[in-house]
């Protein structure tokens, strides 16, 4: 038969973009789908905009507010699919991704391989999104593919991944305790429990880039600093588990290095942590720089007041070029038919 694909999204407050990311996941080419939505405790009407989606390929439940990771994992535990698509409540799909990655496996995949494609940010307009390959598109190991993500600081997107069930359950449920980064510790174990990546050029997701209002933004929160940083210590173990060489340790205090700037100066205990981490790795970590923008300001006022500068300086970029795309959707939905050229 057919395998079963689960589309399992779950949705926080997410009124305004859950209809397109339903529109995308109904208009699948691949013939058996299951769509099920996990509302997890929304204010803004989620939950009724998402039942009026609801059918005998859609299900709707809902449940108190516990988390993303909690959503899935209600997600699957209803789920009946051979094959498990994630895909968060504010990202889209093309309408092949899932039929172009399924017949992928005929070329000597087996249930245990990971079927990922290619991915592009886009703000409010998906045909403006910008697709940048990276080292990790392309047919890679696990041990090969966790050794450059953490040696380049790289990732893949989460609904990028089309995992069988095999291998959904052998990896374990979504870890509910991490407030950032859980996607990322997830998939190294879904990678562990893999036999490797086959990557679909021509399947593509659109992720969406919702600013500092993302659940991945860490800023000043003491949790998520926490999180991020025993998340990157899972990272190392799961990759040395699988490979202990000059270059995976390398590729570790590297790892450590880059993500180092998000603990300093505020959490002098992380840092002395990641010191030591590095140490026992062979390797040695640097005190972070300032870019050339921030550093005249670092000099005369410190690191604390610099770094808020740039956070302040990046939001406020932000927000001008997410207005600035805003309008110029409201203004091509706007704009009357006989002023509109084809190619726009």
């Amino acid at each position: 038969m057919t395998p079963l694909v689960s589309i399992l999204i779950p949705a926080y407050n997410a009124a305004e973009r859950i209809v397109e990311t339903l529109g995308s996941a109904l208009a699948q080419t691949w013939v058996r789908t299951e769509i099920i939505v996990v509302d997890d405790g929304s204010t803004d009407g989620t939950l009724t905009v998402a039942r009026q989606f609801a059918s005998r390929d859609v299900s709707v439940v809902s449940q108190h507010n516990q988390g993303a990771s909690a959503a899935r994992n209600k997600a699957f535990s209803l789920c009946q699919g051979d094959y498990i698509q994630w895909l968060d409540a504010d990202d889209l799909l093309s309408p092949e991704k899932i039929a172009k990655q399924m017949r992928a496996r005929d070329g000597g995949c087996t249930e245990r391989t990971l079927l990922s494609c290619g991915w592009g940010y886009f703000m409010h307009r998906p045909r403006r999104a910008s697709f940048t390959p990276t080292p990790l598109w392309c047919d890679l190991t696990p041990a090969e593919w966790l050794t450059r993500k953490l040696e380049q600081n790289l990732h893949m997107q989460t609904a990028t991944w089309l995992v069988s069930r095999t291998v959904t359950e052998a990896a374990g449920q979504w870890d509910t305790s991490l407030a950032v980064d859980d996607d990322g510790e997830y998939f190294c174990r879904v990678l562990i429990a893999s036999d490797g990546v086959r990557f679909v050029p021509d399947a593509h997701v659109f992720y969406r880039m919702s600013g500092f209002g993302r659940l991945s933004y860490i800023g000043r929160s003491s949790r998520k600093i926490e999180s991020q940083f025993r998340s990157m210590r899972l990272h190392i173990g799961y990759l040395l588990g699988l490979e202990s060489s000059d270059r995976t340790r390398a590729a570790c205090v590297n790892y450590l290095q880059t993500w180092l700037c998000n603990f300093h100066p505020e959490r002098p205990d992380i840092v002395r942590e990641a010191e030591q981490l590095a140490a026992d790795l062979g390797g040695q970590l640097e005190t972070p720089q300032l870019s050339w923008k921030y550093e005249w300001i670092r000099r005369i006022v410190g690191w604390g007041p610099a770094k808020r500068t740039q956070m302040f300086l990046q939001r406020a970029k932000w927000v001008v070029l997410g207005a600035c795309d805003w309008v110029v959707l409201w203004a091509e939905r706007t704009r009357p038919a006989r002023l509109r050229l084809p190619w726009s």
